[in-house]
């Protein structure tokens, strides 16, 4: 189970504490995941961390104080008073089920499970609304803009490299470029490469019919590494990091 997913199973339990939580979530992954790790030391003056979690643009640490309370995301119950007491008859009737500070429900048992079937934490809300995100992304082609604040000082034609790096790091562009080198980020339908690098082989893309077998022979003709390319049914793919 991840964090969230524990976040989610201890916001149930209606005994479950801050301790508890910190507990479960060390027995599933302190010592297994190896990127939940125990936290520093707090400096003098800052609040006790409980956990790490080592994310590729760096180390942060967690404290999770009041985490349970907030993700039951608990209407306040003056407002509910409030509510209840409304002239709007559909307000009062979607919150006679409330206790609210008044006491109980109105409703009795039945409006407790009717509450509770109804009961939706913010880790819930976040997950599903991360699912469609990526529902929406794997149906597009996103393309990505990338801003990189040059210096602090906003002085034209000076560039921090320091901070420069760090943002490159913290938007994953790094990480991005790692992971393509190790694959075949060129990626081209044959006739679309035939057209591009007609440059290079010029007698082999125009002369041979088989648009797969120029592309090889275009390849052999530049020299490439073998390894460094792989010719599929519709598209040459190739690394020439």
């Amino acid at each position: 189970m991840g964090v969230l997913s524990i976040l989610e199973e201890e916001s149930m339990f209606p005994k479950a504490t801050d301790k508890s939580f910190a507990e479960k979530l060390n027995t599933n992954h302190l010592g297994k995941s190896p990127c939940f790790i125990k936290p520093k030391p707090a400096k003098a003056g800052q609040a006790e961390s409980h956990f790490a979690i080592v994310h590729y643009a760096g180390t942060v640490s967690y404290n999770l104080s009041g985490w349970l309370e907030k993700n039951k995301d608990p209407l306040n119950d003056t407002l509910v008073d409030l509510l209840k007491k409304s002239t709007n008859e559909l307000l009062v009737f979607l919150f006679a089920d409330h206790p609210g500070q008044s006491g109980p429900a109105e409703s009795g048992g039945g409006g407790k499970g009717k509450k509770s079937g109804g009961f939706k934490t913010v880790s819930s809300a976040y997950r599903e609304q991360l699912n469609n995100l990526m529902k929406t992304l794997n149906a597009t082609q996103p393309h990505f803009i990338r801003c990189i604040v040059p210096n602090e000082t906003k002085s034209p034609g000076v560039i921090d490299a320091g901070l420069v790096m760090h943002q490159l790091t913290c938007n994953g562009v790094l990480e991005g470029i790692r992971i393509c080198r190790k694959g075949f980020p060129n990626r081209m339908i044959y006739h679309d490469f035939k057209h591009r690098y007609m440059i290079l082989a010029p007698t082999e893309l125009t002369t041979i019919p088989d648009e797969k077998k120029a592309a090889k022979a275009c390849f052999d003709k530049s020299g490439l590494d073998p390894e460094l390319y792989r010719l599929g049914k519709t598209k040459a793919s190739f690394n020439c990091v």
